[in-house]
């Protein structure tokens, strides 16, 4: 797994499913049912429409989504998914998240190497760098 696969940005959207009664915690537990016994294979094997993570553990992968990205930006899974089709691309924060982690793989493999002088020696940025467990990225120090 690259560094940038644990990253995601997303934007809130209107969804035409109802999501208020969404319990999470419920749907990650049947969600872990499901791939009972498959748990160590890929996720791109296990999984419908996987475009990053697809070498992940299918086990891994799920943690990745609800701690690494929910926790990240402060979501549910109902922020970049229908619950009732996972693998939809319906709601767009799901493609913004893609592209964001992209755009983390650049700056971390790319950007920050080439910058001189840098105390880490492997400097890395990820989702909560910016977001800090909020969906819109910080653009000032509140006090």
């Amino acid at each position: 797994m690259t560094v940038y696969e644990s990253q995601i940005l997303t934007v809130p959207v209107l969804t035409p499913f109802d999501t208020t009664n969404f319990d999470q915690e419920k749907a990650l537990k049947e969600l872990r049912e499901k791939i009972r016994g498959r748990e160590q294979e890929a996720a791109g094997l296990v999984f419908d429409n996987i475009r990053s993570f697809e070498r992940t553990t299918a086990d891994r992968f799920l943690r990745i989504m609800e701690m690494g990205f929910g926790k990240s930006l402060g979501v549910r899974c109902t922020h970049c998914h229908n619950p009732g089709d996972w693998s939809s691309d319906e709601k767009p924060q799901k493609q913004i998240a893609r592209d964001m982690m992209k755009m983390v793989g650049r700056i971390n493999q790319e950007l920050l190497p080439a910058i001189n002088n840098l105390e880490s020696e492997r400097p890395i940025v990820n989702c909560t760098t910016c977001h800090r467990g909020q969906v819109k990225p910080a653009l000032n120090i509140n006090n």
